[in-house]
């Protein structure tokens, strides 16, 4: 999944990333309203966990911003204010959730995953094909039985493919929802980290390659 960070204290912006993206999330992060509405306006995130009481533009106006414009990304709104009547008016704006600081790791990473759980229909919290199993909430894949040993990205990709349900899922979608706005547009990660991960799924082989199209996981 894709996120933004959305906070101006730097280094806590940076730890949450990093942990976020040990998690498997494809991060980018910023550190003011405005910067925020620019890759709102380019990117599809997934969720935009974001600090209320941001410089320039308040984090009120990037979260109205992002309602108003019919965006599907989902809003978890943070902030240091934790009384009820300060979430009613956050939920209020338009955000998807609410968390106050401090917070626990474990909690934003699993209401993250909860947000984009909810649009569209409701995939199952393991995902299984044939002999192929994945547990996104505790991490785990494994085929026939036998646990998987996948890099973070790894884990992603196949994530995608199976929650795709036998559709095909382009380079451009992979590159998109897996890496970060760092990631080289050129570059050969994508094919790189298909061509490990087929390998660590052994035979028969499960990932189909589309000609001119992508990739899918078919039953």
């Amino acid at each position: 999944m894709r996120v933004l960070v959305v906070e101006d204290h730097a280094k806590l912006a940076m730890t949450v990333a990093a942990g976020l993206r040990q998690a498997g999330m494809a991060v980018d992060v910023v550190f003011d309203g405005r910067d925020a509405l620019d890759h709102i306006a380019i990117t599809p995130y997934d969720v935009v966990v974001l600090d209320r009481d941001l410089p320039g533009v308040h984090g009120d106006d990037v979260c109205r911003a992002v309602v108003a414009a019919g965006a599907q990304s989902r809003v978890l709104m943070l902030t240091a204010a934790g009384a009820v009547e300060d979430r009613v008016e956050g939920l209020g704006l338009g955000a998807d959730d609410y968390l106050p600081k401090p917070f626990e790791f474990s909690e934003l990473v699993a209401r993250i995953r909860a947000l984009v759980r909810r649009p569209g229909a409701a995939l199952p919290p393991t995902l299984v094909c044939r002999d192929l199993t994945l547990d996104p909430s505790v991490r785990v894949a494994a085929r026939a039985g036998a646990r998987l040993s996948l890099n973070p990205k790894e884990f992603a990709v196949l994530e995608m493919l199976l929650g795709a349900r036998g559709a095909v899922v382009s380079s451009e979608q992979l590159l998109e929802r897996v890496w970060d706005e760092a990631a080289d547009p050129f570059s050969q990660a994508v094919k790189t980290t298909i061509s490990r991960l087929r390998g660590k799924l052994g035979d028969p082989p499960i990932i189909e390659t589309v000609a001119k199209s992508g990739y899918r996981i078919g039953d």
